[in-house]
Formats: C-alpha cells, sequence, structure tokens
C-alpha cells in the first residue's frame, strides 16, 4: 500500500470544479484514500477494483479522466491488444511503481496519459489530475504532435524526438519538455517548473538537475534549444533568440 503523506498546512492544493473521475484500484485502503481525497476536491467519483469493469464502464459512459492503479491484478484488460474499440478515450494518469515504469504499457487507447510514482503525495496526484484535465478539455487539439524546429512531442504515444533521434526520457524530463514547449519563448520560474513537474516547489537544486538531465538529451549534437536566463529561470527556443 502507497501511503500518502500529510500535506504541508501551507500548501494549495489543486481542485476540481465536479469533473466525473473513474478511480481503479484493487487495495482497500488505497481504493478509499483515493475516493475520499478527490471527493474533497471537489471531484465526482466512481469506483472499481478490476481493469475488466473499467474497460466495460469506460465504453458504458463518458468519464473526464480515470486514475488507474497498475498494481490491478487485470491491468492487462488495457493493454492495447486486448482493449475493445471505446467510443471516447479519456486521459488516464496511472499510478506506478518507479521500477515499473519502463514496462507499463496499459491504457485506454490514444489520449492522454501521465503517471504518479508510488509513495505518491496528494498534491502531485491533484496537480496531475489538473493538468491532464485542462490539456484534454474541449477546444484543445487531439493527436497533433507539439513541435518546435526539429523538436517533436507526441502525447498519443508519450515519446519525444530530436531530428530523427528519439530522446529517452524519463516521466519528470518527459513533463518538463512538455511546459517547455507549450510556453515556447517564455520564460518559467524554477517555481512554475516545479508545480508543473511535480506538483510542489521541490527546490532550486533538484530543478536545476532536471533540466540539465534534459538538455543533455535534448540539445546534444544539435543547436541549442533550452537555455537559462539568469536569475529568472529557464525557456525554450532558438539558439538565435538567447540572450
Amino acid at each position: 500500500m502507497a501511503a500518502l503523506p500529510a500535506e504541508r498546512p501551507a500548501e494549495r492544493l489543486a481542485r476540481g470544479a465536479g469533473q466525473h473521475l473513474l478511480v481503479v484500484a484493487g487495495e482497500a485502503d488505497l481504493a478509499e484514500l483515493l475516493t475520499t481525497t478527490l471527493e474533497l476536491a471537489g471531484y465526482r467519483i466512481s469506483l472499481t477494483g478490476t481493469g475488466a469493469d473499467a474497460v466495460a464502464r469506460v465504453a458504458a459512459r463518458r468519464f473526464d479522466l480515470v486514475v488507474f492503479d497498475t498494481d490491478v491484478s487485470d491491468h492487462g484488460h488495457f493493454d492495447r491488444e486486448r482493449r475493445p474499440e471505446l467510443p471516447y478515450r479519456p486521459p488516464v494518469l496511472l499510478l506506478a511503481e518507479c521500477d515499473s515504469l519502463d514496462r507499463l504499457v496499459p491504457e485506454l487507447g490514444p489520449g492522454r496519459r501521465d503517471y504518479v510514482t508510488k509513495p505518491f503525495r496528494v498534491a502531485e496526484v491533484l496537480a496531475r489530475i489538473q493538468v491532464l484535465l485542462r490539456d484534454a478539455r474541449p477546444g484543445r487539439a487531439r493527436g497533433n504532435p507539439l513541435r518546435h524546429g526539429d523538436l517533436v512531442l507526441d502525447d498519443t504515444v508519450c515519446r519525444a524526438r530530436r531530428g530523427t533521434r528519439a530522446l529517452d526520457l524519463t516521466p519528470a524530463e518527459y513533463r518538463l519538455l512538455r511546459h517547455l514547449l507549450v510556453n515556447s519563448h517564455r520564460v518559467l520560474s524554477k517555481e512554475q517548473i516545479g508545480r508543473y513537474v511535480w506538483g510542489d516547489h521541490r527546490g532550486d537544486n533538484a530543478i536545476e538537475q532536471l533540466v540539465s538531465r534534459l538538455r543533455r538529451k535534448v540539445d546534444r549534437d544539435a543547436p541549442a534549444l533550452i537555455h537559462t536566463r539568469r536569475g529568472f529561470g529557464y525557456w525554450l527556443g532558438g539558439a538565435d533568440a538567447a540572450s
């Protein structure tokens, strides 16, 4: 069971506005914790303990988002090869052990996905849900990769590439790159980056290390796209505009 530590009293948690979420969690304590937390945060919740029932429910009605614990024994029902055709594919937040991320394949199909590693914090779960719901709201283009020059990020498969070179990104690096791409040519502060990537501000050193790792992968053997504005933060754009 992945216990969620208590939140800091001064921390402001992201809140919902009545959106309908499906929680898939087989372990009773975790299911109760997620249900109670999300309802208090302003979401309407349906709960199931199996992957098979989750697929059936999504096929029968429209949910705004699915929170899926990958420890559910029959999570294979979400596998791409076994799922039925679904009329609507909601965004999915996967709750997963860190060492299982490299083999995760469960999904409801093309659509937005994100990961929170266990043990997780309430603030991070709520923040990732809010971002997924925001990105999936009507009017936002689906299935169109984000691009800047030869840098491409495709949310439908959670993959990124620079030219012909695939980028092997961790979930945190992927979220950071997406945030930089969506806000290209705009300087993002360390606090803004921390709250988007982790749901809170982790401190300057953690963000500097994350940016450094991403920069090594994105800008290797290519013109720099990720830049530092000293004293302000980081931004993504053409090297000719850097200062």
